[in-house]
């Protein structure tokens, strides 16, 4: 990790969970970075405050539910803050910070195995694959719709056995809005003008960092690579990394401490900034 003296370094992180997760998803890593000093902030989408098994039991709190609704709540939280922070996301939770990023918000940005915004038309076959179950019946653009465990275990942890996918579903996935699959992950990229995820990528914002898995189905590594390549329209640092072995379900499966501890000791290092100088 660098070192910060004499600058003033983000104190705060800001985990934003993907679809079919919530603020739980982050739990690990909340309490890996709480250990090292720093403030961890977990902010659910709207109607995600409510638990896991709360969410399966009455999924149409959120079926409705927008990205712009849910980027102005973000936007919100860390606006209220008072510095800018390290905006870290998963899966979907990769385009929010890209959103936010773009809007001048934030010291420093890590995506992981991120969604891409509009524009990104990179579509590999187990991404396809993975979305099937939202995409096979139009129906599912107006509800929740939720992974059966084997769905899951293809979508997120496919390198963990069938025993341990089970157990990560049982505790952690619940319905996304199928809208969010549909609207901004299908018909973003052929109906005409910019739709709610676009974003300039000719921006001047805050450094950004893909950490992309190299066995991930349903965000594989092209997907990242071409979001990333997007990017080099703008003058802000952009790089990309690709781990070896990883899943989508990067961030807890085993090793997510290394995930972890790359992607803060990166986020500190180009998000340090020198201290004014006395007049």
């Amino acid at each position: 990790m660098s070192d910060t003296t004499g600058t003033t370094a983000p104190d705060t992180i800001v985990l934003v969970h993907g679809l079919w997760m919530t603020p739980r998803s982050w739990e690990g890593w909340v309490q890996h970075y709480q250990r090292q000093g720093l403030t961890v902030i977990t902010p659910a989408y709207p109607g995600f405050e409510i638990e896991v098994e709360a969410l399966r039991e009455n999924p149409e709190v959120i079926a409705d539910l927008t990205v712009p609704e849910t980027v102005e709540h973000l936007a919100g939280v860390i606006e209220g803050l008072d510095r800018p922070p390290i905006i870290m996301g998963h899966s979907f939770g990769g385009t929010l910070p890209q959103i936010l990023l773009a809007r001048g918000l934030g010291a420093a940005g890590v995506v992981v195995d991120s969604a891409p915004p509009e524009g990104v038309r990179v579509n590999p076959p187990s991404q396809a694959r993975s979305l099937f179950p939202a995409l096979k019946n139009p129906a599912n653009r107006h509800r929740a719709v939720a992974f059966t465990p084997e769905e899951f275990h293809y979508a997120f942890t496919n390198t963990l056995s069938e025993e341990e996918s089970r157990a990560v579903w049982e505790r952690y996935a619940i319905p996304a809005p199928g809208r969010w699959i549909w609207d901004y992950g299908l018909i973003a990229n052929v109906k005409p003008g910019h739709q709610e995820t676009w974003v300039d990528f000719s921006t001047d914002r805050a450094p950004l960092l893909f950490i992309a898995g190299e066995l991930d189905h349903i965000m594989p590594p092209s997907v990242n690579r071409s979001n990333a390549k997007h990017w080099e329209k703008s003058p802000a640092v952009t790089e990309y990394v690709e781990l070896e072995g990883r899943d989508h379900w990067t961030c807890a499966a085993p090793g997510w401490e290394d995930v972890a501890d790359r992607a803060l000791g990166w986020a500190l290092e180009h998000a340090a900034r020198p201290e004014p100088s006395a007049a």
